[in-house]
């Protein structure tokens, strides 16, 4: 199915530019792309592991489509798992982040990866003309959704650039028209802060983590680029999108669900995400959250009038003498404050029998401790404020632009 849909594309669009390798300067058209498929030969394994940020991904995707195989997107660090094949309709698993120790599948079908993209190309509106500019990882489920499959199920064009670095989003972008392009937040900021943002940039896009409005606002104001907010999972594709034309004023507001996608609570107050584009199982273990086109999120929520607010991770909540607050709501508190740039709030056990947890704040700011804290209390109640603080220059990313929560209280217990 997947691979008669890019025939059938490559065939529409044969003499269009497809791809744009920026480190090689080679380009593509939609025929060239297909024809290089179609000459390869698939290895002898049941299963394929596309790796890297380069031509080569693409071509073993198409590839592995021809010769209908498992694909399992990898990182470029990650070792080919040993994992027993998935179930019979299922044709291509996405790894999701190993912090429970051994890493856990997401199994999908055909049908399953062609709704996501169909979700994705119609809620924001991708088009031929504005090329995708890809800096994020193919393989994690944000890139392979919004880069890989629009370009070989719908259309979309890609240039591939070899790394985020600012002069390269210049160079790679200035040849174009108009061109769409995909980040995490730690993106936008370092292109802002190096007035790297391109000028041709027709559809800015932010995913990973929490957008912190400050930094939409700022580019918004600089250069009149509106960075769209995108929230999705690897269970699932897209949740939601903030289509809006002027920046968000609340940093939990997460926009509106996708095209096709319902929402509800439940009793938890958890996002519980209905569509299908949802995956068929977990894999090798299955898990009750995740099946019959049901995904239920662990991110508590609330729902008004269309609009989606997040209020938290259901996990993350610390305890404070039997008193519960999520981390986001401090982290959008400190956020306010104009000398604050990122943060990052979590528990950790106290040394103090009567109390669950104490509140660490991990800040990169030019404000004081003392300063920080008389900020919060005009906001928050005393026993919300954070008790330890850590001052860093910047909370680097992963490659998944996501700022590991758990590694953090990983490495701050470990020093207490």
């Amino acid at each position: 199915m997947l691979y008669e849909r890019w025939r059938k594309i490559s065939a529409e669009r044969q003499d269009a530019t497809a791809l744009c390798d920026f480190a090689s300067g080679k380009r593509w058209t939609f025929g060239e792309l297909f024809a290089a498929g179609e000459i390869r030969l698939a290895g002898q394994t049941g299963t394929v592991f596309p790796q890297g940020h380069s031509p080569e991904f693409i071509l073993e995707l198409l590839t592995a489509w021809r010769a209908n195989k498992i694909v399992c997107p990898l990182e470029t660090e990650q070792s080919p798992p040993e994992i027993s094949a998935p179930p019979e309709n299922c044709v291509h698993l996405k790894s999701t982040s190993a912090t429970g120790g051994m890493a856990r599948f997401v199994a999908f079908t055909a049908e399953q990866l062609m709704a996501d993209a169909g979700n994705i190309v119609a809620t924001m509106g991708l088009r031929p003309d504005w090329p995708n500019l890809g800096v994020i990882s193919l393989a994690h489920s944000y890139g392979f959704s919004n880069l890989i499959l629009p370009l070989l199920l719908h259309g979309i064009p890609l240039i591939l650039a070899p790394a985020p670095l600012p002069e390269i989003i210049r160079r790679a972008a200035k040849n174009e028209n108009s061109i769409t392009l995909p980040a995490v937040p730690a993106m936008w900021r370092a292109w802002h802060d190096a007035d790297a943002i391109p000028q041709n940039v027709r559809l800015a896009i932010s995913a990973g983590a929490s957008l912190p409005v400050n930094l939409e606002q700022e580019v918004f104001n600089a250069c009149g680029v509106k960075i769209h907010n995108f929230l999705g999972s690897s269970e699932c594709g897209g949740i939601t999108y903030d289509a809006s034309e002027t920046p968000r004023t609340e940093d939990a507001f997460v926009g509106s669900p996708m095209q096709n996608v319902n929402l509800s609570l439940n009793d938890d107050g958890c996002l519980v995400v209905r569509d299908r584009a949802v995956a068929e199982t977990y894999w090798p273990e299955k898990s009750d959250s995740l099946r019959g086109g049901v995904f239920q999120t662990s991110d508590m929520a609330e729902l008004k009038n269309g609009l989606v607010f997040l209020r938290g991770r259901l996990g993350d909540q610390i305890n404070v003498a039997g008193r519960k607050i999520s981390p986001e709501t401090i982290e959008r508190a400190l956020l306010a404050h104009s000398q604050v740039r990122e943060c990052l709030v979590f528990g950790v056990p106290g040394r103090e029998a009567k109390r669950a947890e104490i509140i660490v704040a991990i800040v990169s700011a030019s404000a004081t401790e003392f300063e920080l804290k008389n900020f919060l209390l005009q906001t928050l109640p005393a026993w919300q404020v954070p008790r330890e603080w850590k001052f860093v220059d910047s909370l680097p990313a992963n490659a998944r632009g996501k700022i590991s929560r758990a590694g953090w209280r990983k490495q701050f217990a470990s020093r207490v």
